[in-house]
């Protein structure tokens, strides 16, 4: 099993990032599981991060319909953070969206590794960790 030092969950779904994060824990693949319920509590995070006020993720798991800043949002502003935060994040998207539009719209972006539909699950976090951190 591969074993990651941190995973950043972005949902605005409070028992959504419960869950996943229990999931997360369970499974034993993370030293830490960071929850942040919108893109602004994300982006502020991954800022003290570089600051060396926070465990930078290598996995961010983030949800595209969240009021105020959503997950489109979110990778605008992703894209102005430093290289140096970028290069070592895999981003993935996870949603309840069945719009074909968001999975082309996520595939067309570098920084979004992948696109999952909610619900989560541990078939699902195996299959990620298996394809992007498997050595």
């Amino acid at each position: 099993m591969v074993r990651l030092n941190c995973i950043l969950l972005i949902d605005d779904d409070e028992p959504t990032n419960y869950l996943n994060k229990k999931l997360i824990r369970e499974a034993g693949c993370a030293d830490y599981v960071v929850t942040k319920e919108s893109g602004e509590e994300g982006l502020d995070y991954l800022v003290s991060c570089a600051e060396g006020a926070g465990t930078l993720p290598e996995l961010i798991f983030l949800d595209i319909n969240m009021p105020a800043m959503n997950g489109w949002e979110f990778l605008d502003e992703y894209r102005k953070l430093d290289e140096s935060i970028q290069s070592e994040v895999l981003l993935v998207m996870l949603s309840t969206s069945l719009n074909p539009d968001d999975r082309k719209r996520a595939e067309s972006m570098e920084e979004v590794a992948g696109f999952i539909n909610k619900p989560f699950n541990m078939v699902t976090l195996d299959e990620v960790l298996e394809d992007y951190f498997k050595n």
